[in-house]
């Protein structure tokens, strides 16, 4: 890479650490949009700020893609603003918006090769010859296809077409990136080295990036901040431990990793009764006794090992049908006393192993009251 790229990596990457105390970069008011009698996007609010990596997660049709395309302007929204480092871009056109994309497809021509791939917004945009070669030069050492700069697009791999794309976004040294699924079209291995390639790519450059994703492993391992989307509407903004960790509503919890959902009715503060186990939790401040109540966890928090008497919620349960998944196993429990309550429960190879688990068994399992999640409303 020349002196000039590695300045200008330098200044990038110091935007891209300033502090998110500064004013957003992306501010998003009110948004609105409907294609006919489908509402899209409702009354989005959001705040992104500069250098952030942001995961737009959800299921299909959750409004992720409408709201990702409003920002660069290609689908302008019906109401609301958007305003980009101070600059209002509500009605502006996508050419007036600084900001590089990338598609599920690639979107790459099959009759430029590489090189004149990368280069094409620099030559629209009438750049001297010296100054696109040279910069078609470094993007491609930067993506790791140095000596591809003379082949099509049809002579690469999946992998290789989404370095170029990628390239190709950021030519023109854009201060967003826009990522609309970019690597749902590649298969499992490629695709986990591809994002951690990205990432770490975004990481370097600083440059502003939201990306599209219906994969929640792929938000949780690439993104800063996690936006969970539900039928046109924010269901929960967060880093990607407080979603996981922390969901705000059920549809959060049980869309990012698996969650066991349980009827139960709080019988005084911090306890809950499922069935005929009387549980403590830590989160049930805000319900009242005799409430009915949506009680989850996830089947990794459930403990099996160093349990003694004094362990809060511990009780016998039968293990179910066991789901071999690689490196664990999948159990379903039948508390002794409640037969009609089915838990899931994630054991280790390792727990597997030690403690001889088997179909059949009866075992003393605990739940830690901190892994409790305690939700409005009874039956799902």
């Amino acid at each position: 890479m020349t002196g000039r790229a590695r300045s200008q990596l330098r200044v990038q990457m110091k935007v891209g650490k300033m502090s998110t105390n500064t004013a957003p970069f992306i501010s998003i008011r009110k948004l609105a949009k409907s294609f006919g009698a489908f509402q899209a996007l409702r009354s989005i609010d959001l705040d992104i700020h500069r250098g952030e990596f942001v995961c737009f997660l959800g299921p299909s049709g959750c409004g992720k893609t409408t709201l990702l395309r409003a920002i660069a302007g290609l689908d302008p929204q019906d109401s609301g603003s958007i305003l980009m480092g101070g600059r209002d871009v509500s009605r502006a056109s996508p050419a007036e918006r600084d900001f590089g994309i990338v598609f599920q497809s690639y979107a790459l021509f099959p009759n430029l090769t590489v090189a004149d791939n990368v280069g094409y917004g620099l030559v629209n945009r009438r750049r001297p010859s010296a100054e696109i070669n040279r910069r078609v030069d470094e993007l491609l050492a930067l993506v790791g296809l140095p000596e591809q700069s003379k082949k099509y697009p049809i002579q690469l791999s999946g992998g290789q077409q989404q370095r170029v794309a990628l390239a190709r976004a950021l030519a023109t040294a854009p201060e967003l990136l826009l990522l609309d699924e970019p690597l749902s079209a590649l298969d499992a291995k490629v695709r986990i080295r591809l994002r951690d390639e990205m990432r770490s790519l975004q990481q370097r450059l600083g440059v502003t990036t939201i990306m599209v994703t219906h994969d929640q492993e792929e938000a949780l391992a690439m993104a800063d901040r996690i936006v969970v989307m539900s039928n046109g509407a924010v269901e929960q903004v967060g880093t990607p431990e407080e979603i996981y960790r922390h969901p705000g509503t059920p549809f959060v919890a049980d869309f990012v990793g698996h969650m066991t959902f349980l009827d139960a009715v709080v019988t005084g503060p911090g306890q809950v009764r499922v069935g005929e186990l009387d549980l403590l939790v830590a989160n049930a401040a805000p319900f009242s006794v005799g409430t009915p109540v949506r009680l989850a966890m996830r089947p990794e928090e459930v403990r099996t090992r160093s349990i003694t008497a004094e362990t809060p919620n511990r009780f016998d349960a039968t293990i179910g049908d066991l789901s071999f998944l690689g490196s664990y196993c999948r159990a379903h429990l039948e508390p002794t006393h409640s037969r009609s309550t089915r838990i899931a429960a994630d054991f280790s190879t390792n727990a597997m192993r030690d403690l001889g688990i088997q179909p059949g068994q009866v075992r003393t399992v605990a739940f830690p009251p901190e892994a409790l999640h305690v939700f409005a409303g009874g039956s799902r």
